[in-house]
């Protein structure tokens, strides 16, 4: 079980905006707020976002350097896929692999990606269909 993860930000209060809309939608809860950072809870797991201090920003993020290349989540439904993207759009958010969308991940792999304000890519995909 993942305990927490932490994320360093360049601006934290567009992170808040964006990564509060969304993790909401998921059914994440705010959990602890302070100056330089912000955290939601979903069960016994959380996400933190901090402020970068400016002396560490001289290279900008990018996913496919060594680290972090992206954060997944389980959508409840392939309707909540389709909701997200709808809010996304509605946002301007751009939908990472629009002419494949939803099945950039492949056929049987129903999902929306996006980036993050720090151009994290971002990925919610739907449960599997049974048949």
């Amino acid at each position: 079980m993942l305990h927490h993860v932490e994320v360093y930000v360049s601006n934290l209060e567009a992170s808040r905006k964006f990564w509060g809309w969304f993790l909401e939608e998921l059914g994440y809860t705010p959990y602890h707020e302070w100056e330089n950072g912000s955290s939601w809870k979903y069960e016994a797991a959380y996400l933190v976002f901090v402020q970068a201090e400016e002396r560490f920003m001289d290279v900008a993020y990018h996913r496919c350097r060594v680290g972090l290349n992206h954060l997944a989540f389980h959508a409840e439904s392939r309707e909540q896929v389709d909701q997200i993207t709808r809010k996304l759009k509605e946002s301007k958010i751009p939908v990472l692999y629009a002419d494949k969308h939803p099945f950039a991940g492949g056929e049987d792999h129903y999902a929306v990606y996006f980036e993050d304000p720090d151009r994290i890519k971002v990925e919610l995909v739907a449960p599997e269909r049974t048949t």
